[in-house]
């Protein structure tokens, strides 16, 4: 019930103010009335598919709606999902938050990487990205392997890893690939579909539905609800992270005893950090170790049913770049729009 449920913030005295305290739970219910429905769209090969929330994973849970994948599940044999950035994030949380609210089981999970990423971790230059370069490919797989465990250990999943092909890949580099992931038994494919379409992720298709008939399944959460509030985020942060613990500013100590005491302990936790490394340090690439995460800030998404943790320096307004596109848009003497492309 959004009356009793969204919490829109506190009384001088320290007391939750709630949608129905403003009394706009109604028009509140009006604004989801057809929202709350999925998108049916058609992909360009004619697949259906639902588009629904789309929450980003570093600062959100990165996941669809629970009524789209379950809508899928009772329309489809097969149902693919996507969880945002790594398995630190989109994973975590897809695990951790949805699945458990929604009481969804994950038959297998495809981790997708590709090899400029992973040379970029591995310390190569973004302007050399195209150009072969073993060594920091070979370093850069660490980060692969972090996420692999992730998957396969801490969540008990099938995993098979997608290699997200581009034209600058070598096969030398392709084969590295391959050769660390055979060595850890986990299955591998080249993904071709952006350049081939469908028949690109034919071998990709074919590894999944193998690893769903025939790997072993034992999905669990990383954490248990009943836990306190810093006792989830150490358990994230150490477990899949790889950190060595986690830091508390004054006011993130603070406000999570104030949400424990208004009865939010058992909710799951939402970590925001940076998507461009394990640590919440985006300079630190590759699988780091030796740091620590430090979480300035705490608060509660009552309505959504999960703790927000702030880490690092990440910023929760998304997809606005350094120089926003406004101040390309104009209108030229003669009345034409310039700047919009």
């Amino acid at each position: 019930c959004l009356k009793a449920v969204v919490l829109n913030g506190y009384t001088y005295d320290g007391k939750p103010v709630t949608a129905g305290d403003l009394k706009a739970h109604g028009a509140m219910t009006v604004l989801l009335k057809e929202a709350i429905n999925p998108n049916l769209v058609q992909t360009l090969e004619g697949t259906p598919a639902f588009v629904h929330g789309g929450p980003f994973a570093n600062i959100a849970h990165g996941c669809n709606s629970l009524i789209a994948t379950k809508t899928a599940l009772k329309l489809a044999d097969y149902c693919i999902t996507e969880a945002g950035f790594g398995a630190d994030l989109g994973a975590e949380k897809f695990i951790d938050i949805k699945c458990r609210q929604g009481g969804l089981k994950p038959d297998a999970t495809v981790l997708v990487a590709s090899i400029r990423a992973l040379k970029l971790h591995g310390g190569a230059e973004k302007h050399n990205l195209a150009q072969e370069n073993l060594k920091a490919l070979n370093k850069g797989l660490a980060n692969l392997t972090k996420h692999v465990e992730n998957i396969t250990e801490k969540f008990g999943l099938p995993v098979v890893v997608a290699v997200n092909c581009f034209p600058s890949d070598t096969k030398a580099e392709l084969q590295l690939v391959f050769d660390t992931c055979n060595d850890v038994k986990i299955p591998v494919a080249i993904s071709e579909v952006f350049s081939k379409g469908s028949d690109g992720g034919i071998n990709l298709a074919e590894k999944v539905i193998e690893a769903i008939e025939k790997s072993e399944n034992n999905f669990k959460f990383i954490y248990p609800l009943e836990s306190g509030i810093k006792q989830k985020i150490e358990i994230i942060a150490r477990e899949i992270y790889g950190a060595d613990g986690v830091d508390f500013t004054k006011e993130a100590e603070k406000e999570i005893a104030n949400l424990e005491a208004l009865g939010y302990k058992a909710l799951p936790i939402c970590m925001a950090k940076t998507q461009y490394s394990l640590s919440d340090d985006p300079k630190l690439l590759g699988r780091p170790q030796g740091f620590k995460i430090t979480v300035r800030q705490v608060k509660v998404s009552a309505g959504a049913g999960f703790i927000v943790a702030l880490t690092g320096q990440i910023m929760t307004l998304p997809g606005l770049p350094k120089i926003p596109a406004a101040e390309k848009i104009d209108i030229d003497e003669s009345g034409r729009i310039i700047g919009l492309f």
